[in-house]
Parts: structure tokens; C-alpha cells; sequence
């Protein structure tokens, strides 16, 4: 009997966010193929921590630059490359908007938190952006 030996990728995003107008705004991009809206994440590069790691996937694949949260708001996990990605969560205030970024074919958006999670897909993350305004306000 074969017994599938899942692996396990370690990976940090952000939640990039502003206030505009007294009113929580999050920035969403598309995935690699464009076809649905996500967080910018990567996997923990070996010489930098997750949050520097999440930090550094928010200018490549977003365009954006700012203060990160020293502390993860949490984690979620999906299933990729045969394995499971296990995520930790950093808030990113977004202070700087790049014209010209890395990842430019991507397309970025700035929603409403309800919009941002009706937009992605894991329910933790779902959750995890719901209370981003009561983490920051």
C-alpha cells in the first residue's frame, strides 16, 4: 500500500492596507495565471525572517512598500505543489506605491475589507482580513 507523503512549504504574506477616509482599504493582486484575487505571499526565504520575507513578496508581486507588523496576525494553510503551504500572516500600512514593480503583470486593487473577503478563498484568510480593521484602529 503506497502512503502519500504530503510536504509541508513554509510561507509569510501580507495584508497591505490603508485608511482613506476613515475606511479600511486592502490591496488584493491577481495570482500568477490572473485568475483570482490573492494576497502577496512567498515562501520564508532562508536569510530573512517572515516578516522581512513577506515584506520584501508585498513590493515584488504588489508594488507596495511600508511599515510591517512586527508580529504575525495569525495563519492559514492551502494545498500546492503537491503539499501544504502553511502561511503566517504580517500587516503591511502601505506607505509607498510603486508605478513600476517586479511583478507588474499582476493586477493590484484596493477594496473594501468586505470586498477583499468575498474576493479570497481560504476561509481563514477570509477571517484574518475581517479583523484587520479592529487590529489597526
Amino acid at each position: 500500500m503506497y502512503v502519500y507523503d504530503e510536504s509541508s512549504f513554509n510561507q509569510s504574506a501580507v495584508i497591505p492596507y490603508r485608511i482613506t477616509k476613515g475606511k479600511v482599504k486592502i490591496l488584493l493582486v491577481t495570482n500568477y495565471k490572473g485568475s483570482r484575487w490573492i494576497i502577496p505571499k512567498g515562501i520564508i526565504e532562508p536569510d530573512l525572517t517572515a516578516a522581512t520575507s513577506a515584506a520584501k513578496e508585498a513590493e515584488e508581486e504588489a508594488g507596495v512598500t511600508g511599515t510591517i507588523s512586527k508580529n504575525s496576525i495569525g495563519r492559514y494553510s492551502y494545498k500546492k505543489w503537491g503539499g501544504v503551504c502553511k502561511v503566517q500572516v504580517f500587516l503591511l500600512r502601505v506607505e509607498k506605491i510603486l508605478d513600476e514593480w517586479e511583478e507588474d503583470y499582476r493586477e493590484r486593487e484596493w477594496v473594501s475589507v468586505k470586498e477583499a473577503t468575498q474576493r479570497v478563498r481560504e476561509e481563514k484568510l477570509k477571517s484574518l482580513i475581517w479583523d484587520v480593521p479592529d487590529l489597526i484602529l
